[in-house]
């Protein structure tokens, strides 16, 4: 079954981040992960939750965004985008329906 690592972002650093998003298609890809949403219009339908960016990461399965998030190989580029922001993640499984 699919999950989804999806993230807020509030960017302070513009060209830190820059740098980060240099890096994470192709860690994201080595992961069998894809973009699904990075960035773009958002619209506020209920509640108060206004983000300034949106970032929605498909895996084969929750196993392996995991891997992904933990790796090695990101951790390094990790780093980069919690200096260059704030920001909220999680993982969840997708449906199966």
């Amino acid at each position: 079954m699919t999950a989804y690592l999806i993230a807020e972002v509030e960017t302070t650093d513009e060209a830190l981040m820059a740098e980060y998003r240099k890096h994470t298609p192709g860690l994201v890809a080595k992961f069998g992960g894809r973009f699904v949403v990075r960035g773009g219009k958002t619209k506020t339908l209920e509640g108060g939750w206004a983000p300034s960016r949106v970032i929605v990461l498909e895996f084969p399965d929750f196993a392996t965004a995991e891997r992904f998030y933990d790796s090695e190989e990101y951790k390094p580029v990790l780093a980069m985008r919690l200096k260059a922001g704030k920001s909220k993640a999680i993982l969840v499984d997708g449906y199966g329906g």
